[in-house]
């Protein structure tokens, strides 16, 4: 049999890396890892503020840069027998374009302007408008949050759009559509960038723009002049079909073929969020909870439409037919920040040396901090009387998302050290975790097996004990260090017609599980004790809610 290889492309927070694979046997052929240089400096973004904006040359560039490296080694036939390209990115990060699908921000006018720019699925800038979006939905005919958990969150799609279009007044005057990062890389590639005819992705679109078969399509136009009269007329620019990631986008461009040295007639398909393509590349199957750890969360169960498909699911980021796979619900989940906590709280203790003894001191000991941390807490012995913290140092995203929450830490004392209050940061993210998994099985969705991805999965063993400790559930590392671009070359596989469907591009590229963690029982029923005074204490700092989140229901 000819051999035939895909890429995967992983448009990730901080940087971007493609995966060339035989997709046949899921051997990888090639790999190449690129940082953006502008997000590197802290351009365009403001943390004090929530605001963080990637500017579309950081993407164009990491594009060319991590295919050709993937490439770089491989064969003169390998280059010649690659049959498809899938993306994925974050999300929701859309950016405002004109007429022919070009960013604001590749115009020599908008250059500068972050407003411009891709705006980060973190952002929070648009809480208000979040907060609007819920109010309105909850009193109107057709309750449009209801497949989104019912509550709309400032990191989606419209709350940027309607965030950006009221302080901005340029972009308002030159913002002819609207495109979330993964179609508009996928498009960019077809060279068909046009946003009323480019193939807009399932994904994106249900579990962040309130698209839904039951809605024709998108929030009514009525709706959204409601909400904001500069709304008007958008509906009708920006998409109403939507397509699933086994689905081709087109096929490589003569100019993007030439950049790559790829054959003309790849297929490029379409593009799909990082966390529902990295279930994929971990070989999900119905009711595993797969969580995808790096600097937030995303957490992605599937199950069959017929099975769980009439339910509504609280608090949660969608419930999206084909977000995953064709025929199966999927369901998305996460926390604001995971691996941003231990970023921020090495930052914290790093920043006075910085001050003090120089950049290059810090990074030194910056590279050393967390390893060491997890070492001395590792140690420490788990009691009822432990520290207690709370994840929500970017806000809360699932269960029930509310970006305007903060952090805390409860039961420090003189004798508090460092290693005490990262052990208890870390336990924060569990809880975090565990509380989204309670609320599933709240919801009438088991979880029958927890399979992990990203690099806190990889990197920090006690990350996971306790991990699987506070679930009380075995953990799987997928061994990929790539599940997210191995899960977009096995949609490109069969986009491209090398495999029927997904399943059975699992079978054929699946990397297994390399890492298992099993619970201790003498620490889960410490956690427990520790968890329930978690969720007092959230429920102490969050205060009585002022809005009511859908309430569970079956239809």
């Amino acid at each position: 049999m000819k051999n035939q290889y895909v890429l995967g492309v992983d448009f990730g927070t901080d940087s971007v890396r493609a995966l060339l694979v035989n997709a046949h046997t899921g051997e990888t052929v090639g790999t190449h890892v690129h940082e953006y240089a502008r997000w590197k400096q802290g351009l365009y973004c403001n943390p004090e503020q929530s605001q963080f904006r990637q500017h579309p040359l950081d993407y164009l560039e990491g594009l060319e840069a991590t295919i050709t490296g993937a490439l770089a080694n491989a064969p003169a036939d390998v280059r010649q027998q690659v049959a498809g390209i899938s993306i994925d990115t974050t999300g929701s990060t859309p950016v405002a374009v004109d007429e022919t699908g070009l960013p604001l921000a590749l115009r020599p006018d908008f250059a500068e302007n972050p407003n411009g720019m891709f705006i980060l699925w973190k952002d929070h800038t648009a809480n208000r408008e979040a907060d609007e979006i819920n109010q309105l939905a909850h009193h109107w005919d057709t309750d449009y949050t209801k497949y989104v958990g019912g509550i709309y969150s400032s990191e989606w799609f419209w709350a940027k759009i309607l965030r950006t279009l009221r302080v901005d007044e340029a972009v308002r005057q030159h913002a002819f559509s609207w495109v979330e990062h993964c179609d508009w890389i996928s498009a960019t590639l077809t060279g068909q960038t046009n946003p009323l005819t480019l193939r807009r992705s399932r994904c994106a679109a249900g579990h962040k723009a309130l698209w839904h078969d039951e809605f024709s399509g998108l929030p009514s136009d009525e709706f959204l002049t409601q909400l904001d009269p500069l709304l008007a007329g958008l509906r009708d620019r920006l998409f109403t079909q939507t397509y699933t990631a086994d689905q081709p986008m087109g096929t490589l461009s003569p100019d993007w073929a030439q950049k790559l040295g790829l054959p003309a007639g790849v297929v490029v398909g379409v593009g799909a969020f990082d966390a529902h393509m990295g279930a994929v590349g971990a070989e999900i199957e119905p009711y595993a909870f797969v969580r995808i750890m790096g600097t937030s969360t995303c957490d992605i169960l599937m199950a069959p439409n017929e099975e769980i498909g009439h339910r509504l699911i609280r608090g949660i980021c969608g419930q999206v037919d084909g977000s995953v796979a064709p025929g199966m619900l999927g369901m998305e989940a996460g926390q604001s920040a995971f691996g941003d906590v231990y970023a921020w709280f090495a930052r914290l203790l790093t920043g006075p040396v910085r001050d003090l003894l120089g950049p290059e001191a810090a990074d030194t000991l910056n590279r050393q901090l967390i390893p060491h941390l997890s070492e001395q807490a590792s140690r420490l012995p788990v009691t009822e009387n432990d520290l207690i913290a709370l994840d929500w140092v970017n806000g809360r995203r699932t269960p029930d998302a509310n970006h305007t929450l903060k952090g805390a830490i409860t039961g420090l004392n003189l004798g508090t050290d460092a290693a005490r209050v990262f052990k208890a940061l870390v336990e924060a993210t569990a809880f975090g975790s565990r509380s989204i998994v309670d609320r599933f099985i709240q919801e009438g969705v088991p979880i029958r097996k927890v399979i992990a991805i990203g690099g806190v999965a990889k990197k920090s063993p006690f990350v996971m004990q306790t991990l699987a400790d506070v679930l009380n559930q075995p953990i799987q590392v997928a061994q990929s260090d790539q599940a997210c671009a191995l899960g977009a070359a096995m949609c490109a596989s069969v986009a491209a017609g090398v495999h029927p469907s997904l399943e059975s591009a699992q079978q054929a590229m699946g990397s297994g599980f390399d890492a298992q963690y099993q619970p201790r029982p003498d620490r889960v029923a410490l956690y427990e004790t520790l968890y329930q005074k978690y969720l007092k204490l959230g429920g102490f700092v969050e205060g009585p809610p002022a809005r009511q989140p859908l309430a569970a229901s079956a239809v």
